[in-house]
């Protein structure tokens, strides 16, 4: 039986000459894409009886958008016969091109909005699919677009998951409704990428992924109490090794460039196969999991890449963290050295995507600095214990929970800003999500750069009505000096600087595109509206704002 497409294909890495194609098939294979007039050919290799396969397509013609198919023993498997869609099209980068950047976190996979499922709301990303595809007008078509975690859901999983779990297991033995092993993430992967307009989408415009907690568990690595407490289930080592292993393979490899992947240990196992038979990279895979996890420094999942006059920075700010006390911290020193080594100025824009936002509301950020000092033994043993328990439960472990890395990372910033590493940029922007609600926040600075936190959070999976009114509580308002009182009880420095919240807060579910242009760096942000039909949301306008270069004013 031949082959057939279970999951994309999904356009991955694009730059000016080359482009990557991931994609999972239904058994052992070649795939062949065709584009150009020329083809490209890649062998699949096997995880847990699933199949993968990875195409790089080299030597294309800069700045030019051109048709593809994807075939399997000579038949074509991609478009799909009779597709609603247009043609899916490689769009390689323009040497000379300005960055149109779409990016959003935190995305449930649950059947489109009906009466019964209501609390999810409109899928953005649909929306956004949808958009593109009635206005198919290649020259608006973002070049990238950005997840910034919690692309699956392993530890909240909808009634189909919970399906497929039970047809496998019972869901009264640990971890219950929460994903076990590689085979339930494949069919969550599924769940997520499966949608006929975002996989086609998906299949067209470029993406890069970044994970954050979500993708794994709630509240992932916020501290050394909260590891050792998994540590002690009888599921955690399987889960996280089948939690790293399946990001390997489903987001991780795909944000790499040909350099990059060529440069990937687990990635040249896989290139130096030869032979009749597929390669089974099972034990290669679990063993390297198994050592990520135990040894963080050993692999790094950050990645940069320079489109047009931008500098495009991916952080870890999950796996990478040190959580001994009087050591913590959201990077470890070999993450910290390496963003050190690419915070650059001599660009026009320096973007740095983390998927928690550097820059929360003051007032929440000076909580979680007070709560930080609070876990860590600032009023005794006590007030470690309340410290540590609200820190779970209240999801206190951004950057200001992590006072050492904020610092660090921040005067990075001041540093390319103030133009000490380089000619300053115009903006060094922070791009986020996680939080459960979208805005804009500045440093105030009288000179140098811009230095700005954009939030695009969820793309659908909205807070609910009573968490929205809290959430405003604890971050806006009178919660900055009152907060900033608190911290200073426990004796946390000042922040190196100060900052505003300029725009914001939305709650929508929302898919944000930042653009570079003359006028300085563009912001907008949409949402899906349904107009009674579910299954055919329309784009709607949530907000934008212009962050014009310093001396020439801002729009919003």
């Amino acid at each position: 039986m031949t082959a057939s497409l279970v999951l994309g294909p999904m356009l991955r890495y694009v730059d000016e000459t080359s482009a990557t194609l991931w994609m999972e098939t239904s058994a052992a294979c070649t795939v062949e894409l065709r584009a150009g007039g020329k083809t490209w050919t890649a062998a699949t290799f096997g995880v847990h009886g699933h199949h993968y396969a990875l195409v790089e397509a080299e030597d294309l013609p800069p700045g030019t958008s051109v048709e593809y198919t994807v075939g399997i023993a000579g038949e074509r498997v991609w478009p799909e016969p009779a597709s609603p869609f247009p043609a899916p099209t490689i769009r390689t980068l323009h040497p000379e091109g300005r960055l149109r950047l779409a990016f959003g976190s935190c995305r449930t996979s649950v059947p489109h909005d009906t009466l019964g499922n209501a609390t999810h709301g409109v899928d953005a990303l649909r929306a956004f699919a949808l958009h593109q595809a009635h206005n198919d007008d290649d020259g608006a078509r973002p070049d990238l677009v950005a997840f910034l975690g919690d692309q699956v859901y392993a530890d909240s999983t909808s009634n189909e998951m919970q399906d497929f779990i039970r047809s496998r297991r019972s869901l009264d033995d640990p971890p219950g409704e929460e994903l076990k092993d590689y085979e339930e993430y494949a069919q969550l992967y599924k769940l997520a990428w499966s949608d006929d307009a975002n996989r086609w989408l998906l299949s067209t415009l470029p993406s890069a992924m970044m994970f954050d907690d979500h993708d794994i568990r709630d509240d992932w690595n916020a501290s050394l109490s909260w590891r050792e407490k998994m540590d002690g289930t009888t599921w955690w080592q399987g889960r996280i090794v089948a939690g790293l292993a399946s990001y390997w393979v489903y987001q991780h490899l795909g944000n790499l460039s040909p350099a990059g992947r060529g440069g990937d240990i687990l990635w040249q196992k896989v290139r130096a196969h030869q032979g009749p038979d597929e390669l089974d990279f099972t034990a290669d895979l679990e063993a390297f999991a198994v050592r990520a996890d135990a040894e963080p420094t050993s692999y790094r999942w950050s990645y940069c890449r320079d489109v047009g006059d931008v500098r495009l920075i991916t952080v870890d700010s999950r796996a990478a963290r040190v959580l001994d006390p009087g050591r913590r911290s959201l990077l470890d020193d070999a993450e910290l050295a390496w963003l050190n080594e690419h915070f650059q100025g001599g660009v026009r824009h320096l973007i740095v995507a983390t998927s928690l936002p550097f820059l929360l509301p003051r007032g929440l950020h000076h909580i979680e600095s007070w709560d930080e000092a609070l876990a860590e033994g600032a009023w005794g043993k006590r007030g470690s214990r309340i410290g540590e328990a609200l820190r779970q439960a209240l999801d206190l472990e951004h950057w200001g929970a992590f006072q050492r890395s904020f610092k660090a990372v921040a005067d990075l910033a001041t540093e390319v800003a103030d133009g000490k590493r380089g000619p300053a940029p115009e903006t060094v922007t922070f791009l986020s999500g996680d939080v459960h609600f979208s805005y804009i926040a500045e440093v105030e600075r009288s000179s140098g750069s811009r230095i700005i936190q954009a939030v695009c959070s969820p793309i659908r999976n909205p807070l609910p009505r009573a968490l929205r009114f809290a959430t405003v509580v604890m971050s806006y308002g009178v919660a900055g000096p009152v907060g900033a009182l608190v911290a200073r009880s426990v004796k946390v420095p000042k922040p190196p600087f100060s900052w505003k919240s300029i725009r914001g807060p939305w709650f929508d579910n929302n898919l944000a595109v930042l653009e570079d242009t003359d006028d300085g760096l563009s912001l907008r942000w949409a949402t899906g509206v349904t107009d009674g039909d579910p299954h055919s949301p329309r784009l709607k306008e949530v907000a934008t704002y212009t962050a014009a270069p310093r001396g020439s004013g801002s729009r919003g």
